[in-house]
């Protein structure tokens, strides 16, 4: 391999990307613009939930339970009805997500010591959004009735009584549980890939469908130094998307960075020269750049977003998508980044990944070599 004919593709394809500052400003631009975009509108949190209440009851009791709700930061009481046909129409008109009828002999169960069940009718269109918002329902009242008891013995037998488990949590690496800290990390990766496979996507094809493939043909250029020459260009690029990709996170969205900025800076490099490197080689295969590009979106988008854990836990899809998902590079680089940025782990935990990465680029490198190179022969 000649440095010299490494370096003049470096240049020649470094020229035509900075030839057109509307392409470049786009290449720059996408991501933090997608980050920002995805960022905002992409939250997992269920909080302030709309909610109705039917109290039945009507007693000192019942009210203390709606007051648990209206105190709750996680439930935004929209008001008191009479009946369920309210509830049944502000779930149907998206309104509400959640009813809660409180029964006529709520407060007589309660003095009585047995049990008083309270109804919650929750929209089961989003499945997982209701789940979520059943948990934060069965806390509250749980949490209402523990008390309740507790008193109750107070009064009668003139000792406080305990719960019977004491359950205290604390929760690790995202204490306020805030989903922007889960989401952006996996958002830098996606987008990554995302970008950096379109970027070549149309490298090779551009060449043929332009004519200037005759000319490299001339020169006793080899295919591994236009692979690794045009890539070394939008590596450049890559970089630069990568590095406002991260202040993004830290400075606007605030997402703690309490792992090594070498060993994230080593990672990300990797995980973009593999992209960058599937890219071209997505190129070689495809005939014209529309199809170049079709293709480069195909392999990237849709299994960077659906297949990488950033959104859908790995762990709950089919086990025959779960082996799927092991060839998929922004799999990994999404587990780094999250575990450097949230965790704060080194290498001792994250050199799998970081070598599956090492692994996926060298691999797509001599794949592209030999594509490019039969479309040279």
């Amino acid at each position: 391999m000649s440095y010299r004919r490494l370096r003049a593709v470096f240049i020649k394809e470094l020229h035509h990307i900075t030839r057109d500052a509307r392409s470049l400003a786009m290449a720059l631009a996408v991501p933090v613009m997608m980050l920002l975009l995805y960022g905002y509108a992409l939250s997992l949190d269920v909080d302030r939930i709309p909610a109705l209440i039917y109290d039945q009851d009507g007693t000192a009791a019942s009210r203390e339970l709606v007051r648990q709700f209206q105190g709750s930061r996680f439930f935004d009481i929209r008001g008191l009805v009479n009946g369920y046909a309210a509830i049944e129409n502000g779930i149907d008109r998206n309104r509400i997500l959640m009813g809660v009828v409180i029964p006529r002999d709520y407060s007589q169960n309660v003095g009585a010591g047995r049990e008083a069940p309270v109804q919650l009718l929750l929209d089961g269109s989003d499945s997982n959004t209701a789940s979520i918002v059943l948990g934060y329902a069965e806390s509250v009242v749980r949490s209402y009735s523990l008390r309740l008891r507790q008193d109750m013995q107070n009064r009668r037998g003139g000792e406080r009584g305990g719960a019977p488990v004491d359950a205290r949590l604390r929760v690790w690496y995202n204490s306020s549980l805030e989903s922007k800290n889960y989401v952006v990390p996996g958002l830098i990766a996606v987008i990554l890939q995302i970008i950096a496979a379109l970027l070549t996507s149309l490298t090779i094809a551009r060449e043929w469908e332009m004519g200037t493939m005759e000319q490299l043909l001339s020169t006793p250029l080899r295919p591994a130094e236009m692979v690794l020459g045009k890539m070394l260009a939008y590596f450049v690029v890559g970089v630069a998307d990568a590095l406002m990709a991260v202040l993004v996170g830290v400075f606007v969205f605030t997402v703690p960075l309490r792992g090594s900025l070498p060993l994230l800076a080593v990672s990300i490099c990797v995980f973009l020269v593999g992209v960058l490197f599937w890219g071209i080689f997505v190129s070689a295969v495809a005939k014209t750049q529309l199809a170049a590009y079709q293709l480069g979106v195909l392999s990237s988008f849709l299994p960077a977003f659906l297949l990488s854990g950033f959104v859908y836990s790995i762990e709950t899809m089919p086990p025959v998508i779960q082996v799927i998902t092991h060839i998929v590079p922004s799999r990994y680089v999404v587990t780094i980044l999250k575990g450097i940025f949230l965790k704060g782990v080194g290498l001792g935990v994250l050199w799998g990944e970081l070598g599956f990465l090492a692994l996926y680029a060298a691999i797509i490198f001599v794949l592209a070599t030999r594509k490019v190179n039969q479309k040279l022969a």
